[in-house]
């Protein structure tokens, strides 16, 4: 069965158990969705629907109403570009770096000789927690804020009243240069910049701009548009892949943001891929470890389910997953090494039901590519023809 229109969803860092090599990364036990399932009791019977919950045990479902399985990472390292570039048939054996007890001093003196700026706090830290703490003292003293989420990311905050947007985009861009050697390997410089007085400060999430990496190889995207096939990208997936093959983009503040964008694009006439990311899961519930807050993001999204399932039309197919764990029951405040889930949902299929296990994320670049009748990626094998 072929389709006009493919949306994946990647719901960042909704990882389903520990993977096969999770004992190399620390990470032995961990499991996102059920443990949140685990200590709340979730309402999710739409997301039950489709096989969400299944893909937990890989039990049988025989009232299903799509293909449900779970998909096992390949790609060195646990990290939201690790996991997206495998999905996009992109081998990576070597992890990018994070810094959860801060970066080392010879690269933050790099960044004040770079700059011309002394840096202020240098750890891992929640994004509005550092500004609250850090920020008169950064207007006082016109300080750049550094500091990581525990992602493969290297941050930096700054008050638009003492460092112009603009200003700090060339400190990142210089700084994005610096990171690219292999000891300080970071898969992305972040800008922040924020606004607001003492105590109230908040960040200017329409000024963030993201100074990723470029991706090492060609990806199924680039496959996609060079063969003239709409790349729609909703959230950060853009930055994720520093904008090659993709021809429109729309930023996301938030979940409920990312899916009314996605249902104004379902609503479109298009042929080809629209790519979205559901971020709130991994940046504000997963590193701070809310178990609560993830468990209220998973229902909302059951709630928009409906919404989505009915807007497709019968020759669309949509693909919900994610990148990577971040189980906020675990210790510390870094992603889970994690199975994801794979569900594959079209208003067209008369055969619903448990598939095999996927033994790579690349399974799902390599359908999108048989689709669409592209070259295939050098990883992944495509299972559109499971798909009746």
């Amino acid at each position: 069965m072929k389709f006009k229109r493919i949306f994946l969803m990647v719901l960042d860092s909704l990882g389903v158990g520990e993977a096969q090599d999770a004992a190399a990364y620390q990470d032995t036990g961990c499991n996102t969705l059920g443990h949140i399932k685990e200590q709340c009791n979730l309402f999710i019977p739409n997301l039950k629907k489709i096989g969400f919950l299944n893909t937990l045990n890989m039990d049988e479902n025989e009232e299903v109403e799509a293909y449900y399985t779970i998909a096992r990472p390949n790609n060195a390292g646990k990290d939201t570009l690790a996991g997206h570039y495998e999905m996009m048939g992109i081998t990576s054996n070597i992890p990018f770096k994070t810094f959860n007890n801060g970066f080392p001093i010879e690269l933050i003196d790099a960044i004040e000789k770079l700059t011309g700026r002394r840096v202020i706090g240098n750890r891992s830290c929640n994004n509005n927690e550092i500004i609250q703490e850090l920020g008169e003292r950064q207007l006082n003293y016109g300080s750049l804020i550094v500091y990581t989420s525990a992602d493969s990311d290297l941050q930096i905050a700054a008050h638009e009243d003492i460092i112009s947007p603009e200003q700090l985009y060339q400190y990142c861009e210089k700084i994005r240069a610096l990171t690219i050697r292999e000891d300080w390997l970071i898969g992305r410089v972040i800008a922040r910049p924020f606004v607001g007085t003492n105590g109230k400060f908040r960040l200017n999430n329409s000024g963030r701009k993201d100074y990723p990496v470029r991706p090492p190889k060609r990806t199924v995207l680039d496959e996609l548009n060079d063969n003239h096939y709409n790349v729609i990208a909703i959230g950060k997936i853009n930055d994720i892949f520093d904008g090659q093959g993709i021809n429109k983009c729309m930023k996301a503040s938030n979940n409920s943001d990312a899916i009314n964008k996605l249902t104004s694009v379902i609503e479109k006439n298009f042929t080809g891929l629209c790519m979205v990311n559901l971020c709130d899961f991994d940046n504000l519930y997963g590193h701070t470890r809310d178990v609560e807050g993830y468990a209220k993001a998973i229902e909302a999204l059951d709630v928009d389910i409906p919404l989505l399932l009915n807007k497709l039309e019968l020759d669309d197919l949509l693909i919900i997953t994610a990148d990577h764990g971040n189980d906020p029951t675990f210790h510390g405040c870094d992603h889970t090494r994690e199975n994801v889930p794979v569900i594959f949902y079209s208003r067209n299929f008369k055969q619903p039901g448990r598939l095999p296990i996927q033994s790579t994320l690349a399974n799902i670049g390599a359908t999108i590519a048989d689709n669409f009748d592209i070259a295939p990626p050098e990883i992944g094998k495509s299972i559109l023809d499971e798909l009746i």
